[in-house]
């Protein structure tokens, strides 16, 4: 009965001892759970270019193509669609929340129209890029690749993103601002210099009017037109005769 009866006291303590484990197990991550999440009072992180040098080259060019648009960069692809299938959503956005495209065109309204990618210096893998071309294309949104050194013309790309008449009208609409820009910087440089020829032909100020027969210096601007004529608008020689 003694054997018996320490026998069971050594299986309780072993079981006591068991379940005093696994008790601080959990407590110890818990506690270090709670120490990843901890904001820190100083974070250990430095800022950095959102985009690298082969990056920028192309994000220029993007926004020179599309000009009238935003061209978003690094976003994914679960900013700009959404599951048909509501219930499953968390399980497409769990799939889906680490791709992107580097760069994403969208009108003002805020649809996209067209996603871009630049490779890295590894490249891009295929698989990556079947996934988002076949995602991409049944929304109806397009999508290409990229290297800065083999960029298309700027036609190419509209036409790509936009369709050919959206593209011809989009170049339209840059030519025509283009002449407005031009008409307006003419209108501004012809007005300067109207303004400084008349500045350097305008007449001396009058002398004070001494008597009733005097010249009032309203009287002197309303004539001034004809002391001084404007050669801009009437050539000073109108003589159409050689001088003998």
């Amino acid at each position: 009965m003694d054997k018996y009866t320490g026998g069971l006291s050594i299986g309780l303590a072993l079981l006591a001892s068991l379940v005093l484990g696994a008790v601080f197990h959990a407590w110890w991550l818990r506690r270090q759970a709670h120490e990843r999440r901890r904001i820190p009072k100083r974070w250990p992180l430095s800022p950095r270019a959102l985009a690298n040098s082969r990056e920028r080259q192309v994000w220029r060019w993007l926004t020179r193509a599309f000009f009238g648009h935003h061209v978003m960069i690094k976003i994914p692809v679960t900013r700009f669609t959404m599951p048909r299938n509501k219930e499953q959503g968390l399980h497409w956005y769990e799939l889906l929340t680490g791709v992107y495209c580097t760069f994403t065109v969208c009108r003002p309204d805020g649809n996209v129209i067209g996603c871009v990618d630049v490779p890295g210096r590894l490249g891009l893998a295929e698989k990556n890029q079947r996934l988002k071309r076949k995602l991409l294309s049944q929304c109806g949104i397009a999508y290409t690749v990229v290297e800065p050194d083999k960029l298309p013309t700027l036609s190419e790309i509209r036409t790509e993103f936009l369709g050919e008449m959206a593209s011809m009208s989009m170049d339209r609409e840059r030519d025509e601002s283009a002449m407005s820009a031009a008409r307006v910087s003419l209108r501004e440089a012809l007005v300067r210099q109207r303004q400084t020829r008349n500045s350097d032909l305008s007449p001396l100020s009058p002398t004070p009017d001494t008597g009733s027969g005097g010249l009032h210096s309203s009287d002197f601007t309303a004539l001034s037109g004809e002391f001084q004529p404007n050669s801009f608008l009437t050539p000073l020689d109108s003589r159409e005769a050689d001088l003998r």
